[in-house]
């Protein structure tokens, strides 16, 4: 028997969603009334089908049940969390690596005197938390000791978490452990929980919320001829096994943010299929998280107009991002980027 998968698609975005919400011919995306849509694809690992929201009664009574299941987690409203907004597109999560080799800023920020000033920067900016890194898990990086993933976070820690609020990205539960009686706000595990088999368990303790993020391999390989049978509904499927997984554990609360990881195990082809299909994880019922910033499918796409801080590739990929209901992009340059969302919600709303 076919695996179903439901995708909301042909968004509206602005005053022509909220009219047409009001006259019922298209439902809000998790009650935010300025997105909205009148579509969706049926997928199966063998066909993909369109069809109109109110065309859903034809369809046999069977997998009525399984697209109106999904829809009610689709339309639900989500809760707020980790200072994080979602009745608001887009939340934003602001990027400070601690580090002498992150792939964008490495050694850039490394000093407690630049690291707490662009902190507050990002912050006051207009990201909703700032998340913090001491180790780098670019391609071909290498782990570092915990020792040293503390030494570099922990100073700024200390000073910036009793003062806004922070995220931190890191794969030890140890580092976890410390930076959450610190005061950290949100766990970002790049590895999908994976790395470091106490993780769980520490997630479980306290409560905290946290990013289900999706990589393939571990970064010393990751980019190393990555294969999928279908990258979109293979991760898909990672997200649903690992929430199952999660239930068992005994983690029972919602304030859990899925990633599916652009560049984490991608090549060109799996990053333009995630991204333009990305809506597809709606159906699962938790907020979206996407690190588009200066990734290389910029450079990829973009040839000879490639840059150094790849500010145009990441503007037109977040504004894609938003009017496809992404509820947090994972963002360095945050003035640059709120700038232009600012600029194109008033122009569409004009």
């Amino acid at each position: 028997m076919s695996r179903y998968y439901t995708r909301v698609c042909n968004f509206y975005y602005g005053n022509k969603s909220k009219n047409l919400v009001k006259k019922r011919k298209s439902f809000p995306l998790h009650q935010i009334s300025e997105i909205s849509f009148d579509q969706i694809e049926i997928i199966t690992r063998k066909s993909k089908k369109k069809i109109s929201i109110n065309k859903i009664k034809n369809l046999p009574k069977s997998l009525q049940n399984k697209i109106n299941f999904d829809l009610k987690k689709i339309k639900s409203r989500k809760k707020n969390f980790s200072n994080f907004n979602f009745q608001k597109l887009p939340n934003i999560l602001g990027v400070l690596n601690l580090t002498p080799d992150s792939f964008s800023d490495g050694g850039k920020f490394n000093t407690k005197k630049k690291a707490n000033q662009h902190a507050f920067h990002l912050f006051n900016s207009g990201a909703n938390l700032v998340d913090i890194g001491g180790e780098s898990t670019k391609p071909g990086s290498q782990k570092i000791e915990e020792s040293l993933e503390w030494s570099r976070v922990s100073k700024i820690l200390k000073i910036v978490c009793k003062k806004i609020p922070i995220s931190l990205d890191t794969r030890k539960s140890k580092i976890m452990n410390r930076g959450i009686k610190l005061g950290v706000k949100l766990i970002n595990d790049v590895s999908g929980l994976n790395f470091d088999s106490e993780t769980i368990n520490v997630l479980k303790k306290y409560k905290i919320p946290f990013v289900i993020h999706h990589s393939k391999g571990i970064p010393e390989n990751m980019q190393k001829k990555p294969k999928y049978k279908n990258e979109l509904l293979d991760i898909y499927d990672f997200f649903e096994k690992k929430i199952n997984l999660l239930r068992s554990k005994g983690i029972n609360h919602n304030n859990i943010i899925l990633d599916p990881g652009i560049g984490f195990g991608k090549n060109l082809k799996h990053n333009m299929s995630l991204i333009h299909n990305i809506s597809i994880f709606h159906s699962l019922g938790f907020p979206i998280l996407v690190g588009n910033s200066r990734k290389s499918f910029v450079k990829e796409l973009a040839g000879i107009n490639d840059s150094k801080l790849r500010i145009g590739g990441t503007m037109a990929s977040s504004i894609y991002l938003m009017m496809q209901g992404v509820q947090i992009l994972r963002i360095h340059d945050v003035n640059e980027i709120l700038q232009g969302i600012k600029v194109f919600k008033k122009i569409i709303n004009n």
